[in-house]
């Protein structure tokens, strides 16, 4: 048996899971609470005892870690066109597993700096331009953030042809020229950019974080939590060499500051009658609702959904409803025990499932040519995706996960979203496709096989 030992740093768990790589095998998962202010290592200290009282004692060949504590890593991204390059700045960002804290296009005025400055991101991304093309608001961007005195780095990914110009304007601050995001009119190149992220994510976040300094770890963190867990699901679905994958999925991980939405499929217009409008979207891509919670962003559901739709799918008054809301955001660590506090759970995870899944896929509008009907796409369609992975606290532990499918996929009340039309359920039963991705990296066979075991469908 070779054991290899996976860690999950959330900002209110630490996880951790054992595997056997040879086997492959699941032997273990465990789970304490985070603990930053006393120094990670306290809290995993706490998840690795639990989990050799589960396992027995084991000799790990390998110690990987991700995390999301502290914030996880977050990110304003800067582009020119909203659509654009601007667009192409937050899916690099989301793509890495950033959490996106501001999105600004155009020329930056004083006000975004100072506002840009106030919110202390961990990396800013400027971008804009295609190569040849406008450099004009990248170069004045570049001069704005020159004259301040600014603790973070910059990752510069926009027009080339004034790469060099910039950097020379951000010599005195920790600056990065890698390649454009939108080289050409249409044309994503994110890769770069979400690889430099990384880097300067283990390089220079992890450290100011504390994170490397956590006892039991050896091998150091490899990524943020949520790129993980994309390279798990790309993997799911995808396969490798030696095993097939599942084919394309959406993965919904609800957690207690934010919701996250994985899919991993092209979601290219499916009709001969259907125009594509936008930039075109990555095969795996990832958004991250910020103000969607089941605890710490609790409000957000409330305000997306309204307090009626809440309550009626509670089964509460609206005062009550109002009542267990505030005292859920007050008491961030609270468990469901009572008949109505898992009636209002189902009732927030259920409606966090239908706005972060809404906000993710794309929509049809109707137009009318002078050739007749058409339709016009933004952004991805997903209604010929079948799967639907559920993963994270808030789902795996939920009484009725089979009827939470019906918030994820199409229905009459919003008939434009191109979410799926038809799928099957899945839970992510151990809460492991976090801890897989990162061993996708050096054992995809065995990370593949793990997640396989671990899916159970959900039947109504």
């Amino acid at each position: 048996m070779e054991a290899v030992l996976l860690i999950d740093f959330g900002s209110t768990y630490t996880k951790v899971t054992a595997v056997d790589i040879d086997q492959p095998a699941l032997l273990g998962c465990a789970a304490a609470h985070t603990t930053v202010d006393a120094g990670v290592g306290e809290g995993l200290s706490t998840a690795l005892a639990k989990l050799g009282n589960c396992t027995g004692p084991l000799n790990f060949s390998k110690r990987l870690a991700c995390s999301s504590a502290a914030g996880g890593l977050r990110m304003v991204a800067c582009g020119l066109v909203p659509e654009l390059t601007a667009k192409a700045a937050s899916l690099a960002s989301l793509g890495a597993g950033a959490k996106v804290v501001g999105l600004y296009s155009y020329q930056l005025t004083e006000d975004d700096i100072d506002e840009i400055v106030a919110k202390s991101p961990d990396i800013l991304l400027l971008t804009g331009g295609t190569d040849g093309g406008n450099a004009e608001c990248i170069l004045y961007n570049a001069a704005m953030l020159a004259d301040r005195t600014v603790m973070f780095p910059i990752i510069v990914a926009g027009n080339r042809n004034c790469g060099r110009q910039i950097m020379r304007l951000l010599e005195h601050h920790e600056a990065y020229l890698c390649d454009n995001v939108m080289p050409a009119l249409g044309n994503l190149n994110i890769e770069p950019a979400r690889k430099k992220i990384r880097d300067i994510f283990l390089d220079r976040i992890v450290r100011a974080k504390g994170l490397s300094k956590a006892d039991n770890l050896h091998d150091g963190v490899v990524m943020p939590t949520p790129a993980a867990v994309l390279a798990g699901a790309e993997l799911l679905s995808k396969g490798c060499d030696r095993e097939p994958g599942i084919g394309d999925l959406i993965a919904v991980d609800v957690g207690g500051a934010t919701t996250d939405v994985f899919s991993i499929a092209e979601g290219t217009p499916r009709g001969a009658d259907v125009v594509y409008r936008g930039l075109p979207e990555p095969f795996a891509k990832r958004t991250v609702e910020g103000d969607i919670g089941m605890r710490y962003s609790v409000h957000g559901i409330v305000e997306a959904s309204g307090i009626f739709r809440l309550a009626e799918l509670a089964g509460l008054s609206e005062e009550k409803t109002r009542e267990h809301v505030d005292l859920l955001a007050a008491h961030t660590d609270s468990l469901p025990q009572s008949t109505v506090q898992k009636s209002l759970d189902f009732a927030l995870a259920a409606l966090a499932i239908e706005t972060a899944t809404l906000r993710h896929a794309g929509s049809l509008e109707e137009v009318y040519t002078a050739a007749g009907r058409a339709y016009i796409q933004t952004g991805k369609d997903l209604t010929g995706v079948n799967r639907i992975i559920m993963t994270g606290g808030a789902l795996l532990y939920a009484d009725r996960k089979a009827e939470f499918a019906a918030y994820a996929l199409h229905n009459d009340r919003y008939p434009q979203s191109l979410r799926p039309k038809q799928a099957e359920l899945y839970v992510d039963q151990h809460y492991i496709l976090a801890a897989m991705g990162l061993l996708s990296g050096y054992e995809p066979y065995a990370a593949l096989r793990i997640m396989k075991s671990g899916l159970k469908k959900c039947v109504t």
